[in-house]
């Protein structure tokens, strides 16, 4: 049994190592061989870029609102509160919370969490991207495609569906590989 697990965690462990350099090996593919890397050339965005900019700021911003709303409903339900003086004016103890809307609420916070956490380093990273004239086509998926992988995320999160969840994790990572890499290969070009 002890070999069985070790094996496990050995395989747990190799891939928990290449999965990064797997998503950076995909979103370089895709950055060479599908968007063609244009030469850094800094200018004021294109209008698709715009139009991606403000699709995924719209879907980052839905996701958001949605994190923001389901974690004050959980707190409803189950008759939590935000901070020490509203527990205090409610005469509850957090003690006194089931067991599952304590887990409720830590699954929304983490989702919260996680979204932010990714979202900080798509900010950095897009605006850099988006003025050195990137293809057209890359700007679109790479952008647009991240507000959209962290609705799916945040959705199998909160909905407790694991696959479907690091599926979606999976591709908001691709994106924000594809959009570093194509910045790099850019500036190389």
């Amino acid at each position: 049994m002890d070999f069985v697990q070790d094996e496990r965690r050995q395989r747990a462990r190799f891939f928990i190592l290449a999965y990064p350099f797997a998503l950076i090996a995909i979103s370089l593919v895709l950055n060479v061989l599908l968007f063609g890397i244009h030469p850094i050339a800094i200018a004021l965005p294109s209008k698709p870029v715009i139009i991606a900019l403000v699709i995924a700021a719209v879907l980052l911003l839905a996701n958001h609102t949605w994190l923001m709303t389901t974690t004050e409903l959980t707190r409803v339900k189950f008759g939590m509160y935000a901070t020490p003086e509203e527990w205090q004016a409610s005469g509850r103890k957090r003690e006194d919370t089931a067991p599952k809307g304590l887990e409720e609420l830590e699954r929304r916070h983490n989702a919260h969490r996680n979204s932010t956490e990714n979202t900080v380093y798509f900010v950095l990273l897009v605006l850099v991207f988006s003025v050195t004239s990137p293809a057209d086509t890359a700007a679109v998926v790479w952008i647009a495609g991240f507000g959209a992988a962290r609705l799916g995320y945040s959705f199998s999160y909160l909905t407790g569906r694991d696959g479907l969840r690091g599926l979606f994790m999976s591709l908001s990572l691709l994106c924000l590989y594809g959009l570093a890499s194509y910045a790099a290969l850019a500036v190389i070009a």
